[in-house]
């Protein structure tokens, strides 16, 4: 058994030692907000926040994961709440098809909880990795720089 803990939540999954951590996440918790594309961590569809962190989660065991902080796309916002991210993704529409936006946002939640005020060139670095077949990075790049100053301004108030 592997104890994992993903989205504040603790399970123990049983899981061969060459399943990795998307396929974890993805056939035995169901999350599949964890998109697998390429299977060689080359396009970031399969993204996870590993204790905050963006982690390629097609590369990684799952037993690798045991003892760290698990965060899918499920576990940062809910329908009727989302998370600024998901919201200014809705408002500045830095999506089309929406395979790629789940790795997207979470690796624009590590920028934004390191670096709260990112300029272009920081959102563009680091999203480097997310490959988007829709072509919308224009549109992403907005969107992460909109939510960063949303939560910002959030931020300023609740203080």
């Amino acid at each position: 058994m592997t104890t994992l803990q993903v989205n504040g939540r603790v399970h123990e999954v049983s899981c061969e030692p060459h399943e990795t951590l998307a396929e974890v996440l993805r056939d035995r918790l169901g999350l599949l907000g964890v998109k697998v594309s390429c299977g060689e961590g080359e396009c970031g569809s399969c993204t996870v926040l590993l204790d905050g962190e963006p982690a390629t989660s097609c590369l990684m065991l799952a037993v690798q994961a045991e003892g760290r902080e698990i965060t899918t796309i499920e576990g940062i916002g809910t329908e009727d709440d989302l998370h600024p991210i998901q919201q200014a993704f809705i408002d500045k529409h830095g999506f089309q098809c929406g395979f790629c936006t789940p790795g997207v946002i979470l690796s624009a939640k590590a920028l934004i909880e390191k670096n709260p005020q990112p300029t272009a060139g920081d959102v563009a670095e680091a999203l480097n990795g997310h490959i988007c077949r829709c072509g919308a990075y224009p549109q992403i790049i907005d969107s992460v720089l909109s939510a960063a100053e949303r939560m910002g301004d959030r931020c300023e108030c609740e203080s």
